[in-house]
């Protein structure tokens, strides 16, 4: 009986150690932000009743994402030319 409960605790230590190492993958819209905020940009960020808005800007490089409260995501990048 002791083998087959502590069989069963490493079982499920062994289950939970591999699942809580699993990386997300982040979305389109999270990595702008992260690639946005690691430049220094300016950063305005509008939560309305329907939608969110996102604005960045750093002098080379502007995107603005807009995310709907049914999952639709816009997002619009304009790089400036030197």
């Amino acid at each position: 009986m002791k083998k087959v409960i502590f069989m069963s605790f490493m079982a499920l230590l062994m289950a939970t150690s591999f699942t809580s190492c699993r990386e997300e993958k982040k979305t389109q819209s999270e990595e702008l932000i992260d690639d946005m905020q690691s430049k220094g940009a300016d950063i305005e960020v509008k939560d309305r009743a329907n939608d969110t808005k996102i604005k960045m800007e750093t002098d080379d490089k502007k995107v603005k994402i807009k995310e709907g409260d049914d999952g639709d995501t816009k997002i619009k990048v304009k790089e400036n030319e030197m």
